[in-house]
């Protein structure tokens, strides 16, 4: 269904714009910092963030604004009523505690990717992941996963539409070169990262399929560069992956 233009509310949609400005590498935003990361002009950005401060959906300390807790309640129904992290979470705590690593699964929103269930064992990013949090999916393993399981031209629709930055010095921003990644992902059932996302950050991801066959999240584990190699690691924890998309693929989703 397309809405009539007439009928949308302009500011309700800003005011969204302003809250998604706020990320886990951005807690803490000026009226000229949220300004410029959604490009609305710095009076409109103003009167949406004072706006939600009173409401009690961010802090304002007089410069920066911070997002609170309380916004966590936009996604709660959505979460609540989504039964697949539900399913995926017991599937993660077993398989976590089986390979004492850090587990997640999240799904594809257009160029990020989300974060619906994980099972922490040891803080391997710098920045704490949860469910809801976001993360580009070009650069990462579940995010090639994701993009793999699309048709050709529909992946390099939303990477052409991607900010594809160079967050370490291994990260691949070009375009082909990261088509012919997801090719390698279609080919080996799987996808690996080596310190793309962040330095001393490996990755292993699967795609998790339902019944039918279609991919409709992905499943990964990170590990400490320090302590593993990759060849090792897809080695020592692919196994274990396979065993979790095997079993959730038994599932009627």
């Amino acid at each position: 269904m397309t809405a009539n233009k007439r009928d949308l509310m302009g500011g309700l949609a800003k005011g969204l714009r302003v809250i998604e400005a706020f990320t886990a590498e951005a807690p803490k935003l000026s009226i000229t910092q949220a300004a410029g990361r959604i490009g609305l002009d710095r009076a409109t950005t103003r009167r949406c963030l004072l706006t939600l401060a009173e409401l009690g959906y961010c802090a304002y300390d007089g410069k920066f604004f911070t997002i609170t807790p309380r916004v966590l309640r936009l996604g709660t129904g959505c979460l609540a009523s989504m039964p697949l992290h539900k399913i995926v979470q017991p599937m993660l705590d077993e398989v976590s505690e089986e390979i004492r690593q850090s587990t997640s699964v999240s799904i594809l929103d257009h160029t990020e990717i989300v974060y619906i269930a994980r099972a922490a064992q040891t803080r391997v990013m710098s920045i704490a992941l949860m469910p809801g949090s976001r993360l580009p999916a070009y650069c990462t393993s579940m995010g090639r996963v994701l993009l793999a399981a699309l048709p050709e031209a529909e992946a390099q629709g939303i990477l052409e539409a991607s900010t594809l930055a160079r967050r370490t010095e291994f990260t691949q921003t070009s375009l082909k070169g990261i088509m012919e990644e997801l090719a390698r992902v279609r080919q080996l059932g799987y996808a690996q990262i080596d310190q793309e996302v962040e330095i001393g950050l490996r990755s292993i991801a699967v795609p998790l399929k339902n019944t039918r066959g279609r991919t409709v999240a992905a499943l990964n584990t990170g590990l400490p560069a320090a302590i593993v190699r990759m060849e090792d690691a897809v080695q020592e924890f692919l196994p274990s992956l396979l065993r979790v998309q095997k079993e959730f693929a038994t599932l009627s989703l």
